[in-house]
């Protein structure tokens, strides 16, 4: 396709939306059914019926929300530094923001994958994907907390991830941007793109009883950028789909020079096959740097370790490994069904939806029906690994996910609206409007074996009309529909933070019963715990002060100390000595420029203060405890550096008043 027509193509699609942005829809008001009010209508003290793990994207974090309610329980730092817990800023916590290149305390947050067993959700873990700094992170759906982070060597970019094989063998990344590898060298010609310019994907090891991951291998690739991905299911258990575009390998105004063909591919990357040649010695051994974060929930304390090598597979000297299926093009969504037949491919300038069989994918690689090579890696024909086109499904697909009746629901970015069509017979079933720009989307179960189905959830890039206006920028939002019946219907509305991009739901009933409630103290094994407030102490290691402190409703022990000194760094191991589930205490010192730390019951968590003016420095609790809330605070007294003031502490004793020897002026 000439320029011209790329940008007459790109044109129209923007004044598409325009036109849809232009003024509100018709009946906007009245789109949500008569009986939606009931139908996601959570009444006091009951629950809803699953949980929503979304993304965050550009926020770093996961946000928590119940369906149908739409409401927001909890927000889990993952790649940001969190004030409101102190994730990033405690010294237990800091390591889990290590990498590479050093303190990274931000990430670009776009895809969750939840752990299956036996290709369905087990209610384990969630793993979700820094974009920016190329990192996979594990999250314990027990405690909602981070438990590990890897970083992703021979990466640049990492928004192919962390999709997930069926038993969660595997979690899966393919670079978002292609660059030289990390053991080549870097500094080339950017018009060399085609000569230097490499891409991988990753297969991240899960070790299935502790979730604990480590990179397997990799696979080298040519240098084309990598959108989604998709594990295979059932017969296709094998294998994973990838969606691949910029196949013109183009360096500059990727808009017209990466949408210059017509078709890009899916690469289909059989990991079974990866694994044989790992095991027969094929793989080449790169040195590479990369941290590899783990947060231990016995001592309450994070580590980062730098890890050196990985090992990396050219699939030159691989045959019958990967394979190239031609998509219209800039595909965004690579989605599998249930049953592990269909693949639904998503070109976003396409008018058609292509939907590919692996059984007919098997026969073309066994027949040998290719269409040439790119890069040495056979093309299967489009026409023989075709199911079948769904045809004038709408302007701008992007992703697709499934529910259990054999119906696809696909996203539509241009046209704004959710298309449902039968997997099997291709045929356009139903669609509804979404305002507006819908990006992804979520069926609870969606990307398992046995959906749930029920609902659909619209994850929307825009959303004028639908809010209070808030500034230049409105909130970011959701959409649910029912799925119950032959047509969807717009149940609910409901914001959300930072931009959402790819969720998972599953039922409430996995998780309810596992979730943590308090840290046994006995069982605390932090090594500056104090188990008991006769444990409390303050010690001095030259200009190092380490407080022993802890924290029961209403006070700190120690809530006084005396001798702290100009050029001390202070240490404070806060041990909350609470075992009632939803009693965290928080900590903070007045002035300090650190964030609180909010400690767990039964947990340990340390606050580093470096002082910096002689004075009265007040500490205090931030999460309210008890009626004497506010009551729960202390002094720390800071003295001139080469000061003689002892190191002294207390709880509950005044000690003797200094002599008062100013004299009084009588006030006439």
């Amino acid at each position: 396709m000439s320029v011209t027509k790329v940008l007459s193509t790109i044109t129209l699609a923007f004044a598409t939306v325009g036109a849809l942005f232009s003024c509100k829809p018709r009946g906007a008001e009245s789109a949500v059914s008569g009986d939606a009010a009931s139908k996601v209508y959570v009444a006091p003290g009951k629950y809803d019926e699953f949980y929503n793990i979304v993304s965050g994207g550009f926020n770093g974090q996961i946000g928590i929300y119940g369906l149908p309610s739409g409401r927001l329980f909890r927000i889990v730092p993952v790649f940001t530094q969190s004030a409101e817990s102190g994730y990033g800023y405690s010294e237990e916590t800091k390591p889990m923001l290590n990498t590479s290149h050093g303190f990274v305390p931000w990430d670009d947050l776009h895809h969750i994958a939840l752990s299956r067993t036996n290709g369905n959700h087990d209610g384990r873990w969630a793993f979700a994907n820094g974009n920016n700094t190329p990192r996979i992170a594990r999250v314990d759906l027990t405690t909602f907390r981070t438990s590990e982070i890897i970083e992703i060597p021979n990466s640049a970019g990492n928004h192919s991830s962390p999709f997930i094989t069926e038993n969660s063998e595997y979690v899966v990344a393919g670079t978002r941007f292609s660059v030289p590898l990390d053991n080549d060298n870097g500094d080339v010609a950017l018009t060399t793109y085609k000569q230097n310019f490499r891409g991988t994907v990753s297969f991240i090891g899960v070790n299935p009883q502790s979730g604990e991951m480590n990179i397997a291998f990799q696979i080298q690739t040519p240098g084309i950028n990598f959108d989604l991905a998709r594990a295979g299911k059932g017969k296709s258990h094998d294998w994973v789909f990838f969606s691949c575009y910029n196949s013109e390998k183009a360096n500059t105004l990727l808009e017209v020079n990466a949408s210059a063909k017509d078709k890009d591919f899916i690469m289909a990357v059989n990991w079974k096959k990866a694994e044989e040649y790992v095991k027969a010695g094929k793989a080449h051994k790169q040195a590479v740097k990369y941290a590899h974060n783990m947060y231990n929930e016995t001592n309450h304390t994070a580590t980062s370790t730098m890890m050196n090598e990985v090992v990396v597979l050219d699939p030159k000297e691989c045959p019958d490994m990967l394979y190239f299926i031609p998509c219209p093009k800039s595909p965004h969504g690579c989605d599998t069904d249930p049953t592990g037949e269909y693949i639904v491919g998503s070109g976003k300038l396409a008018a058609i939806i292509p939907v590919f069989s692996f059984t007919k994918i098997q026969q073309a690689i066994a027949n040998k029906t290719f269409d040439g090579e790119y890069d040495g890696i056979p093309v299967i024909k489009y026409e023989a690994a075709l199911h079948g086109e769904v045809q004038k499904p709408g302007l701008g697909p992007l992703h697709t996910e499934f529910d259990a009746n054999g119906n696809a629901y696909t996203s539509f970015f241009v046209s704004s609206e959710i298309v449902k069509w039968d997997v099997k017979t291709l045929k356009v079933l139903d669609r509804v409007p979404t305002y507006y720009s819908i990006g992804h989307l979520s069926v609870p179960g969606g990307p398992t074996n046995k959906p749930w189905g029920k609902y659909v959830i619209a994850y929307n890039k825009i959303t004028k009309d639908r809010y209070l206006p808030t500034g230049p920028e409105l909130t970011q939002s959701a959409q649910l529909y029912s799925i119950d019946g032959d047509k969807m219907k717009l149940l609910l509305d409901f914001p959300t933070t930072g931009e959402p991009h790819y969720a998972e739901a599953l039922p409430a009933d996995l998780l309810f019963k596992k979730q943590r409630k308090i840290y046994k103290i006995e069982e605390n094994a932090h090594p500056y715990a104090s188990k008991g407030e006769g444990q409390s102490k303050v010690e001095r290691k030259g200009n190092e002060v380490h407080v022993y402190m802890t924290s029961i409703r209403s006070h700190f022990t120690p809530d006084n100390i005396e001798g702290i000194k100009m050029g001390d760094q202070v240490f404070f191991h806060v041990t909350n000595l609470e075992q009632d589930w939803d009693v965290p205490h928080g900590f903070a010192v007045k002035g300090s420029n650190n964030a609180e730390i909010l400690v767990m019951p039964g947990e340990t968590q340390t606050l580093k203060w470096t002082p910096d003016k002689v004075g009265i420095i007040p500490i205090y609790c931030t999460d309210f405890c008890s009626a004497l809330h506010q009551e729960m605070q202390g002094y720390v007294r800071v003295s001139p550096a080469g000061s003689n003031v002892p190191l002294t502490w207390n709880t509950g004793k005044n000690g003797p008043q200094a002599s008062d020897t100013t004299k009084k002026v009588a006030i006439k």
